[in-house]
């Protein structure tokens, strides 16, 4: 039980200062991207805060990966938008209740595990493609009112101060990371801002951010079925994206920090902070990649950072607001442009000539799709897609039969590679039914039958040999193969040799 209420490891060395900043510098990002969201969903911009303020917090104490920053996210913005449009914000504050219940069902059943099967060309198309979206949405800030490109001095100044920002961040850690660089770039372009009355976009020119403490407020939809039906759709989609934005998130923290975070415990979290985000007025959300990785580049790796994002963020609406929104966002536009940049897997880049073509094609699809789209969870799905049918191509055409007749006259096919759907046309090649002897043995001691396929491949081949009146039998089969064909006793009839005692290897993690 200890495990489960050692919220913090007490073990782990804290640099308490940099935790500190770090936070702050993810709670001072953290403020334009969550307005930002709410209005792509069609939301108040208080409605994203206090997501970002409820998620941030939630994953941050009960998460299962120190280090990693929760808030509103355009992927679930883009989910809700429609929702938000076509029936208002209170069956968005129920859809995300019910995501969150979704999410906390898929951490209990332990379906976290389930990223594994994502594989490394579909994280780097993923991050890449995310690294872009980054990059894109930034030049929103390079735009007036009206949607049309900036000119002249605004243009300029704003040029200026970005490539301020992004040369602090660039040069400081060079000279010292006493102070997390990402702060200090805000800090100097808002006080040459300030200083010499320049004339910039702040963040008060997005929106106030101006609110109290978030306030409780059960959604007010009807309790009935066709409530349900509405928002079920949305839930899952919601639920699904949340989760593989989070784990892929999970994942790439872990690589940089070289530590192993805990998948199941982040859906039960993130699942958690999407119900109570749902009952305080907040938009809903998931992990974050940009302010998780402002926040690991800072230094911090434990869970006091988040924590301290979530609470300064909350300080700031309830009793900074009036500061915070003079904050240029030049400044905040270098900084998700440093990020950007950071993101992005440029050694993906330098393994085109080494890597298949195949894992390039998933690569370069992923990243587009993710671009294009905006669709996180498509991106992944359409990858993992590919990438298993190009497994599945590449083993069928592995499978092999070793050949040969023993002193008793009877036929030997020893085979090598797993008989399933994508192999069993191969298989069924490899025999010579009318020049082969009366008695043959299918040998499977370097084979797996795997599936139905496979199943029925066998009855094919057992039919084919019976038709000429010759017998077949099937040697070492193991257990797991053999209870398939037990299974399937009704359409097959063949005789299994001998009795092995290996097994299938069979994930029960």
């Amino acid at each position: 039980m200890k495990k489960y209420f050692n919220l913090f490891d007490l073990s782990q060395k804290v640099n308490y200062k940099t935790e500190v900043l770090s936070g702050l510098t993810v709670a001072l990002a953290l403020i334009p991207e969550a307005v930002a969201f709410a209005l792509i969903a069609g939301l108040s911009p208080l409605t994203g805060l206090y997501a970002a303020f409820v998620m941030g917090f939630v994953t941050a104490v009960f998460g299962g990966r120190p280090g990693m920053i929760s808030g509103a996210t355009g992927a679930v913005a883009v989910v809700i938008a429609a929702l938000a449009k076509s029936h208002g914000v209170e069956y968005v504050f129920a859809t995300v209740v019910l995501a969150g219940v979704i999410q906390v069902i898929a951490g209990v059943l332990k379906l976290g595990k389930l990223m594994r099967l994502v594989p490394h060309p579909v994280i780097f198309g993923f991050v890449n493609g995310l690294a872009i979206i980054i990059f894109m949405s930034q030049l929103d800030q390079f735009k007036d009112a009206s949607g049309q490109w900036l000119t002249g001095t605004p243009l300029h100044t704003l040029l200026i101060l970005v490539l301020i920002t992004m040369l602090i961040i660039w040069g400081l850690p060079k000279i010292s990371k006493a102070i997390p660089a990402s702060l200090v770039a805000i800090l100097v372009v808002f006080g040459v801002v300030i200083l010499l009355g320049i004339d910039t976009k702040t963040v008060g020119d997005m929106a106030s951010i101006q609110g109290g403490f978030p306030p409780f407020h059960m959604p007010d939809v009807p309790l009935n079925i066709e409530t349900f039906s509405i928002i079920l759709p949305y839930a899952g989609i919601v639920a699904g994206v949340g989760l593989i934005e989070s784990l892929l998130t999970l994942n790439i923290i872990d690589e940089i920090t070289e530590t192993r975070g805990r998948g199941n415990k982040e859906a039960v979290a993130q699942g958690t902070a999407n119900i109570l985000s749902g009952v305080f007025s907040g938009m809903g959300g998931c992990a974050m990649i940009g302010q998780s990785l402002i926040n690991i580049s800072s230094g911090a790796r434990a869970r006091l950072s988040g924590i301290v994002a979530a609470v300064m963020l909350l300080v700031f609406i309830m009793f900074g607001a009036n500061l915070i929104e003079k904050l240029p966002m030049a400044a905040l536009t270098g900084l998700m442009i440093m990020v950007a940049i950071g993101t992005f897997e440029w050694a993906s880049l330098r393994t085109f000539r080494r890597m298949p073509k195949s894992d390039i094609f998933v690569m370069v699809l992923v990243t587009l799709v993710t671009a294009v789209l905006h669709n996180l969870a498509l991106a992944v799905v359409i990858g993992v897609i590919i990438a298993a049918l190009v497994f599945a191509w590449d083993n069928a055409k592995r499978i092999r039969a070793r050949k040969y007749v023993d002193g008793n006259g009877v036929k030997h096919y020893e085979i090598y590679g797993p008989l399933f759907f994508g192999s069993v046309t191969v298989f069924n090649e490899k025999f010579d039914i009318l020049n082969d002897p009366d008695e043959i043995i299918i040998d499977f001691a370097e084979s797996r039958v795997v599936d139905m396929s496979a199943i029925e491949a066998l009855n094919k081949i057992t039919e084919r040999y019976q038709k000429v009146g010759k017998k077949v039998h099937l040697k070492h089969l193991s257990k797991d193969c053999r209870k398939l064909l037990k299974n399937a006793e009704e359409i097959i009839d063949v005789n299994v040799l001998e009795d092995p005692t290996y097994k299938v290897v069979v994930d029960k993690i």
